[in-house]
């Protein structure tokens, strides 16, 4: 059931409700048998409120717009890294501090178990109540969370331990104090550092992969995407500002910047597409993280296979070649 959907969801929300309902009614012994009394079967009733919840979904999900898939991936409920480090990991211990000067709570990563693997997992972590959102600064990192980033990815190099990054934030903090403290150089240097890396880099956007903010973290061997993630060179409001001088055209603005899963796989700034549970990956985040899982595991085992020296060069040419 949703808790807050979106404009194009709520008919659907409204049939999740009535369907919640029925089964209150189909538990009770007392509202069933009024319910016989009346010549009303229950169970059909609800098999066919599934069945209008299906076709719904169906005709809604199979004509998104640009501006609705980035309202996907900013989807409240949507599974954030923490939730798939919990369903896909054993054994995390997240690691803090970039040991200059601070510890970005929009940036999270340690060590874990992944598939019998000791791999370092590294994301963008959003909040979902106001107060987390604000430690969390909306999953915006500041230069400390990039310079965190490249520690974890140094160690995970030194001991030879792969490395699976998350990506899901809107941009980098884009603000004075972030400029004072070196934002463009953190994530330059991450962009220098991450190709060099001389063990596996499997990256996935599991919702919004913006800007440099994204890229900061996702120099990888191989690019995974949700299928209602985006990734773009800004967010839409953003252009919309610049280009028209006005926000409120960010819908236009994501018509033009190309941004949807399905652009990038076309582009090649990703490798593969991973199809998310109708409706969503916050309606079914295990299915999600059981597909996400699959996906890592099978390109993790493909690239432990290839030689320190042609894996750089490969990441290298990889990047080079997009555009």
């Amino acid at each position: 059931m949703l808790n807050s959907p979106l404009d194009f969801e709520k008919p659907i929300a409204a049939l999740d409700d009535s369907i919640a309902e029925m089964r209150l009614l189909a538990a009770d012994p007392g509202a069933r048998a009024e319910a016989l009394s009346r010549s009303i079967d229950i169970d059909s009733e609800i098999m066919r409120l599934e069945s209008r919840r299906e076709q719904l979904m169906q005709q809604i999900f199979s004509n998104l717009s640009p501006w609705n898939e980035v309202q996907m991936a900013r989807h409240p409920q949507r599974p954030y890294s923490l939730d798939y480090i919990r369903l896909m990991f054993e054994d995390f211990v997240e690691l803090h501090g970039d040991r200059t000067n601070a510890d970005d709570p929009a940036i999270v990563g340690g060590l874990a178990k992944f598939e019998g693997m000791s791999v370092v997992v590294i994301g963008h972590q959003k909040g979902r109540d106001l107060k987390e959102r604000q430690l969390r600064n909306f999953g915006s990192a500041r230069p400390s969370g990039f310079r965190k980033a490249l520690r974890l990815m140094k160690l995970a190099e030194k001991f030879g331990k792969p490395i699976i990054v998350l990506v899901d934030t809107p941009a980098a903090e884009a603000n004075l104090m972030a400029e004072e403290e070196g934002i463009s150089s953190a994530i330059a240097i991450n962009l220098r550092e991450m190709v060099g890396l001389r063990v596996p880099i499997v990256v996935a956007v599991i919702g919004e992969g913006g800007s440099g903010g994204a890229l900061g973290i996702a120099m990888g061997d191989r690019i995974l995407m949700l299928e209602h993630a985006v990734y773009s060179v800004i967010p839409p409001e953003s252009c919309a500002a610049i280009i028209w001088k006005d926000r409120a055209r960010a819908s236009e603005a994501a018509d033009a910047l190309k941004l949807t899963a399905r652009h990038a796989l076309e582009f090649t700034v990703v490798d593969e597409v991973l199809p998310e549970p109708l409706g969503g990956a916050h309606r079914d985040p295990g299915a999600m993280a059981a597909t996400l899982k699959q996906a890592l595991a099978r390109h993790l085992t493909a690239l432990c296979k290839i030689a320190s020296d042609d894996l750089t060069i490969a990441r290298y040419q990889k990047f080079r070649r997009i555009g």
